[in-house]
C-alpha cells in the first residue's frame, strides 16, 4: 500500500481534504487538487497540493503529462471535487445548471480520461467517485446537483463493465448530510429536522467518508466493483 499514488479533486477542504489526510496517514502518496492555489496544513511529507481546474482539459493535459514525468501518475484516482448552486428550478439559471454539470459530473469524465489509460497498461488501478444521497433520493432546490450525482452512479457501473477485466474497479460513495461547509449555512432547526429523519441520529462526519474510501483503494475492496454505498447514516434505503 506504502507504494500506492493517490490523486484526489478538491481536496483543499471538507470531504476531500479529510480523505486526502487520512490515506496520506496510512501511507499513500497523495497528491491533492483544488482549483485555486492551497497548502496542506499538515506535516505530512506525503501530501502534494497541486493546483488544477477540473473543467479544463488543457490543465488537466499538461498535469498528467508532469505527473508522468516526476513517476507520480496515480494508481487510485478520487473524483471529489464539486459545487452546488441551488435554486428551484424555476429560477434556476442556465449557468447554475451548465457550472454544476460542469465540474462535478464532466469534470470526473476528464480527470478520469485523462488517467485511466495508466492504470490499463498496468491491469490495475481504484477509480472513486465521491457521488450524494441526493442524486439518490432527490433533494428539491437541487435539480442540477441532483442530476450530476445522479449520472454518476451510471457513469461508475458503465466504466466498471468496460475496464473490470484490467484489474481496475470503479465505486461510488453517496455521503448524506456531512457536518462541512457545504452543510454549515445549515440554521439549528433545519438541522433537528435532518437529524429527525436519520435513523443513525446525527450528521456524519467528514471521516466517516475517509474511512470507506480508504477501504475502496485498498486491495481488502479487490471483488467490489461497480457499486454505490451510501454513508448517509440510514438517511436513504434502497
Amino acid at each position: 500500500m506504502n507504494n500506492k499514488i493517490v490523486l484526489i479533486s478538491g481536496a483543499s477542504r471538507g470531504i476531500g481534504l479529510s480523505i486526502a489526510i487520512h490515506l496520506a496517514n496510512i501511507g499513500f502518496k497523495v497528491i491533492g487538487t483544488a482549483r485555486n492555489e492551497f497548502k496542506f496544513d499538515s506535516t505530512l511529507e506525503n501530501l502534494i497540493p497541486l493546483k488544477l481546474d477540473i473543467t479544463c482539459r488543457e490543465s488537466i493535459k499538461a498535469a498528467a503529462i508532469s505527473l508522468k514525468e516526476q513517476n507520480l501518475l496515480p494508481d487510485v484516482l478520487i473524483n471529489n471535487a464539486g459545487i452546488t448552486s441551488d435554486q428551484i428550478f424555476l429560477r434556476m439559471k442556465d449557468e447554475d445548471w451548465d457550472n454544476v454539470l460542469s465540474t462535478n459530473l464532466t469534470g470526473t469524465f476528464n480527470l478520469t480520461k485523462a488517467f485511466i489509460k495508466n492504470m490499463i497498461k498496468n491491469r490495475d488501478g481504484r477509480i472513486i467517485n465521491i457521488s450524494s444521497v441526493s442524486g439518490l433520493m432527490g433533494n428539491p432546490g437541487q435539480v442540477n446537483y441532483s442530476s450530476a450525482k445522479a449520472g454518476l452512479s451510471g457513469f461508475t457501473k458503465s466504466l466498471a463493465k468496460e475496464v473490470g477485466s484490467r484489474g481496475i474497479t470503479v465505486n461510488s460513495v453517496a455521503p448524506g448530510f456531512i457536518e462541512t461547509d457545504m452543510t454549515s449555512f445549515l440554521d439549528n432547526d433545519s438541522k433537528d429536522k435532518i437529524i429527525e429523519s436519520i435513523p443513525l441520529n446525527r450528521l456524519g462526519n467528514p471521516s466517516d467518508v475517509a474511512d470507506l474510501v480508504a477501504f475502496l483503494a485498498s486491495d481488502g475492496a479487490r471483488y467490489i466493483t461497480g457499486q454505490t454505498i451510501s454513508v448517509d447514516g440510514g438517511l436513504f434505503m434502497y
